[in-house]
């Protein structure tokens, strides 16, 4: 079955760390873009990170620079996402996405990457 899956999510209390991982099946991520989405409630999905399929090239949102690190593991055909000093507006569904068609580096569009969307973690920051 071709598809990619997220997990690591989990509560954690604000100040905390998650690392989340999204791992493919059926296919291999080795030459693919690597896009992470969130979606709080009621809010739209937006770009949290990117890495590109040769790693040359990374993205962050502002609203987590210098807190989550974004690193992959072409051997286990995953994809991380380490999330330290978390917040409350952090809580939100993650999700990890991957397009065939992307050219190797970042795009932080959600409507660039078709091909592949995980079924989404979910993150909660609460104390």
């Amino acid at each position: 079955q071709v598809q990619l899956v997220e997990s690591g999510g989990g509560l954690v209390q604000p100040g905390g760390s998650l690392r989340l991982s999204c791992a493919a099946s059926g296919f291999s991520l080795d030459y693919l873009t690597i896009g992470w989405f969130r979606q709080a409630p009621g809010k739209e999905r937006k770009a949290v990170s990117c890495i590109s399929s040769s790693e040359g090239s990374t993205y962050y949102a502002d609203s987590v620079k210098d807190r989550f690190t974004i690193s992959r593991d072409n051997a286990k055909n995953t994809v991380y996402l380490q999330m330290n000093s978390l917040k409350p507006e952090d809580t939100a569904v993650y999700y990890c996405a991957a397009d065939e068609k992307l050219p190797p580096f970042c795009s932080s569009r959600d409507s660039d990457y078709e091909d592949y969307w995980g079924q989404g973690t979910q993150v909660t920051v609460s104390s």
